[in-house]
C-alpha cells in the first residue's frame, strides 16, 4: 500500500518561515523614447569621449547607447541582447545607464563585441562583463590585447594609449563568421589597419512593419600611428589593410555607423531624423584608402 508522508502543519509553517525571501530585481524606469534629433542636439560633431548622451532608436531593434564621442550599439532580442563596444571604463557606466533607460537590464546582454582594441572603445569591457555576465567575443588578433590590457606589439599606435583593465575572452570569431540571437545575425568583417585585430559588423535590421535594412558598423580604419612608425615598412600589413577596405565595399550598407560618430557624419544625419542615407560603406572605404595612400606618399618623400 502506498502511504503519502504527511508533515505536521507546524513543521510546514516553520519551513515556510525559514525560506529566503524571493529576490525581485528593482523595477526599471519607464523606457525613454529619444529621437535621433534630440541626441544630435546634445552632441557636437567632434565631441568628448565620456560626455553623456541620451540613447535612441536607430532602426528596428538597433539602438545607439554610447556617449557623444564614442559609439556603442545595442541590438535587442527577446532572449538576449548584443552590445558592440563599451567605450572607456567611465563611458561604460554611461552605456549601462543608457541601456537601462531603454528598458533593458545589464544581465540581458548575451554577448559583448568590439570594433578595435583600443581603450576608448573596449576599455569598459571588464565593467560591462562584470555587470552583465556577457560572453566577450573577439577577433584572434584582438583577443590577446583584451586579455592582457596591453596593445598588440604590431599596433601602429603602440605606446600612444593607456593600458586597459584586462577582460576574459570567451569566443573567437574570424572573418565571415557570425554571432546570433533569435532576432539578429551579425557577421564579422576583418578590417585590420587602425589596429591589427579590428572588426566591422554587418546585420539585417527589420521594422515591425516589414521594412528591412542592412546596417554596417565599420571600424575607424584611419591610418594613424606613433611618430616612428612607417606603414611602408610593413607591406603585408598594408595588403591586409586594403583587403579589409575591399570587404567593406562589398557588403550591403543602407545605414553606416562608426565607432567615432564624427567619422561618418552621424550627428548631421541624426539631426535629419534618420541615419539612413548619407555616407555609405563604399564612400567610407574610399575616403580611408585615400588617406592611406597620402600617408604612404608622405613616407616615400621622407626616404
Amino acid at each position: 500500500m502506498f502511504v503519502r508522508p504527511i508533515f505536521p502543519l507546524a513543521l510546514v509553517a516553520a519551513l515556510v518561515s525559514c525560506a529566503p525571501p524571493i529576490q525581485r530585481p528593482d523595477p526599471l524606469p519607464e523606457p525613454q523614447r529619444i529621437t535621433p534629433q534630440e541626441w544630435a542636439a546634445t552632441c557636437t560633431e567632434w565631441d568628448e569621449w565620456d560626455k553623456p548622451a541620451p540613447p535612441y532608436l536607430i532602426h528596428g531593434s538597433t539602438y545607439y547607447v554610447g556617449t557623444c564621442g564614442i559609439s556603442a550599439i545595442l541590438i535587442a532580442g527577446d532572449r538576449g541582447n548584443l552590445l558592440i563596444d563599451s567605450g572607456t571604463r567611465a563611458g561604460a557606466a554611461i552605456v549601462l545607464e543608457n541601456i537601462g533607460k531603454l528598458g533593458f537590464r545589464p544581465n540581458e546582454i548575451a554577448s559583448l563585441l568590439h570594433s578595435h582594441e583600443h581603450f576608448d572603445h573596449v576599455g569598459g569591457h571588464a565593467l560591462v562583463k562584470e555587470a552583465s555576465g556577457a560572453h566577450v567575443v573577439a577577433s584572434r588578433r584582438a583577443a590577446e590585447a583584451l586579455r592582457t590590457g596591453e596593445a598588440d606589439p604590431q599596433d601602429p599606435q603602440l605606446g600612444m594609449h593607456e593600458a586597459m583593465e584586462p577582460v576574459g575572452v570567451d569566443v573567437i570569431v574570424d572573418d565571415g563568421e557570425t554571432v546570433r540571437t533569435e532576432t539578429a545575425m551579425l557577421m564579422a568583417i576583418a578590417t585590420p589597419g587602425h589596429t591589427p585585430g579590428a572588426l566591422s559588423w554587418q546585420w539585417k535590421s527589420c521594422e515591425r512593419g516589414g521594412e528591412c535594412l542592412s546596417i554596417v558598423y565599420a571600424d575607424s580604419l584611419s591610418p594613424v600611428s606613433r611618430v616612428d612608425y612607417r606603414f611602408s615598412d610593413h607591406p603585408e600589413y598594408i595588403a591586409e589593410y586594403r583587403a579589409g577596405l575591399q570587404r567593406l565595399r562589398e557588403v550591403k550598407c543602407d545605414i553606416l555607423l562608426t565607432p567615432h560618430p564624427s567619422a561618418s557624419n552621424m550627428v548631421e544625419r541624426a539631426a535629419s531624423g534618420s541615419l539612413e542615407g548619407g555616407m555609405n560603406c563604399i564612400q567610407y572605404a574610399d575616403a580611408v584608402e585615400k588617406r592611406l595612400d597620402a600617408r604612404l606618399a608622405k613616407e616615400a618623400e621622407s626616404e
